[in-house]
């Protein structure tokens, strides 16, 4: 599998994927690439206008995206992808309509057979086991909270460690305990804004000036750089 599993789309202050546009480009390399866009966690904003946003800046890297929801066939166009990106929103209305359309097997079919794989926030946390670790609102039920497990790791995009002053809540961190104490046996990264993992031959690469934060039941929280080797979190019940 080729998964670019990016936190963010957009870094304060920069255009839409600026930050991650030169790795989307070498990722996709240098023939142009025609990739199939799921646009369903975008809910304030049409599909339409959200495919418009995403093509404008892989047109700018050489590349195309086709929205799924333009296609007679979705499954069909799965089938015949030559990339599949998914971009960021809403992680439960995404995974509701994936369901929906009946795209998660063919999704994870084509993944596994070598299709690459780009998804940024929501379009991360679908590519983990299941979407308990995302930060949104649960503001639809999707049939499950499993999705496709190309990695066997849960992500966090957006980790933050702030906890802002006259905020009594709970912090992210303290979130993602409670999910490790009744998920022992996996792990969470912490994966800030302006970072991704770019996955490849079962080799896992951190890129980015941030630290991950590394989460696991019974382990106090660790920092990795992106000289840090991460492999072992493709290894399953570690």
């Amino acid at each position: 599998m080729k998964l670019l599993l990016i936190s963010n789309s957009t870094n304060a202050g920069e255009e839409y994927l600026n930050h991650p546009k030169e790795e989307i480009k070498k990722f996709l390399g240098d023939e142009k690439v025609n990739a199939v866009f799921i646009p369903y966690a975008g809910v304030t904003f049409s599909y339409d206008d959200y495919e418009d946003k995403v093509n404008e800046r892989f047109n700018e890297l050489g590349h195309a995206v086709k929205s799924i929801h333009n296609f007679d066939n979705p499954i069909e166009a799965i089938e015949n992808a030559e990339a599949i990106v998914v971009g960021g929103g809403n992680t439960f209305e995404l995974v509701n309509q994936l369901y929906k359309n009946k795209l998660v097997e063919p999704i994870i079919a084509k993944v596994k057979s070598g299709t690459p794989f780009i998804g940024w926030s929501a379009g991360s946390n679908v590519a983990c086991p299941s979407i308990r670790t995302t930060n949104d609102m649960p503001i639809v039920e999707p049939e499950s909270f499993d999705v496709f497990n190309l990695v066997p790791f849960q992500i966090n995009p957006h980790y933050l460690d702030a906890n802002p002053e006259g905020h009594a809540g709970e912090t992210r961190e303290m979130r993602l305990e409670e999910f490790l104490e009744l998920n022992k046996s996996i792990y969470v990264v912490g994966l800030r804004e302006g970072t991704m993992f770019w996955i490849e031959n079962n080799d896992i690469k951190l890129i980015g000036e941030r630290p991950a934060r590394i989460f696991k039941h019974g382990k106090k929280p660790t920092e990795l750089t992106n000289k840090d080797n991460f492999n072992f979190l493709l290894k399953t019940n570690v």
